[in-house]
């Protein structure tokens, strides 16, 4: 009989003891049923897991990685049916401060997006499982008009296109969407241009339409969510429009963080952190263009990162300064949300990711 696993990265602090925890997904419920938890690497605040579901990934979100300047990228070997997780070894990612990491299809390749240090880098997976010596780094250059937070580089998420011919890197700091083909023959990025993302937007996250042919950026800084026209073929992109994340009358601060499509393409959602909220939005499919459904209550502070389950029934959000994760029912007809009531508390939430054993 099939279950599914839930894999839980946090940010540690200086308390290594757990950072990444595993739970069993109640199908019928919504609830996370805890099974293990593994330590010993510092804020390992996002993972990834690779196609064959043997092995999970995750950054340590540091600047002095070993003694280096840069931060972390750890490879796990995973037990699916104990769900446990094993170290299997540690490599730098060639800049400081990893945030977000992705496995190419073919499992051969980790990309990695280093905030701190404005750059994006590649690393091979053995037959293992284990990491390889970093195979290829891009240092991002430039600036935009946040002084606060635009300063220089800040590559914030690093996604592999449904083709697996691209690698698209949202950075935060120079509001552009970076592009690169992946050469996987020789564990290469290859600079293919960028999408231009209005000044001071913060571009932070993004998702791809099932159908390979939008992009849903989610912006920090300005609040608003690009979707963009794309050819898989040639890593082209194209404006469609800009639409609001937050109601009309808030008027307090508030930054979005993450940004997730259902499976069949028909919802589209986000997280507001300040508003605590996710937005929902409905998608036409023939022009990727969004329409507001509403907004639901995260019931917590900083909703940092969600994710729906493989299904497609649930929202699971980490709301970071709550120390929870907190369970919503899909509604397949109208996208919208319902609580469970099924709450799990974990510190410091960041990245919520499931898998099907």
């Amino acid at each position: 009989m099939s279950k599914t696993l839930a894999f839980v990265g946090t940010y540690t602090g200086d308390d290594e003891t757990n950072g990444i925890y595993v739970y069993r997904l109640d199908s019928v419920y919504g609830a996370l049923e805890p099974i293990s938890a593994i330590g010993g690497i510092k804020n390992p605040s996002f993972v990834a897991i690779s196609p064959n579901r043997k092995n999970l990934y995750a950054v340590s979100e540091i600047a002095n990685f070993e003694g280096t300047s840069m931060g972390g990228v750890s490879a796990f070997s995973i037990d699916l049916e104990k769900g446990e997780l094993q170290h299997i070894n540690d490599e730098h990612c060639g800049g400081s401060g990893p945030c977000h990491l992705s496995v190419d299809q073919t499992g051969k390749y980790v990309v990695v997006a280093n905030y701190g240090g404005g750059s994006v880098s590649m690393l091979p997976i053995q037959e293992d499982g284990s990491l390889g010596v970093l195979s290829d780094f891009h240092q991002h250059e430039g600036a935009n008009m946040n002084e606060g937070r635009q300063t220089k580089s800040h590559a914030h998420s690093f996604f592999i296109d449904n083709s697996n011919r691209h690698a698209l890197c949202a950075d935060l700091g120079i509001d552009k969407v970076m592009i690169y083909k992946l050469d996987l023959e020789n564990g290469k990025l290859v600079p293919s241009g960028h999408a231009p993302i209005q000044p001071g937007a913060g571009p932070r996250h993004l998702d791809f339409h099932p159908n390979g042919k939008f992009i849903y950026v989610i912006n920090e800084l300005d609040n608003m969510m690009n979707v963009l026209n794309y050819n898989a073929e040639t890593g082209e992109t194209s404006d469609v429009e800009q639409v609001p994340t937050l109601p009309a009358d808030f008027d307090g601060k508030s930054y979005c963080a993450d940004v997730h499509i259902t499976s069949d393409g028909r919802f589209l959602y986000g997280s507001n952190r300040g508003h605590n909220s996710i937005v929902i939005y409905s998608v036409d499919a023939e022009s990727g263009k969004l329409t507001l459904v509403g907004h639901e209550p995260t019931q917590g502070d900083h909703p940092r990162n969600f994710c729906i389950d493989p299904s497609g029934q649930f929202l699971f959000v980490a709301n970071q300064n709550n120390d929870n994760i907190v369970p919503f029912r899909i509604d397949s007809d109208t996208g919208e949300l319902s609580e469970t009531g099924h709450i799990t508390k974990v510190k410091k939430p960041v990245c919520v990711k499931m898998i099907v054993t």
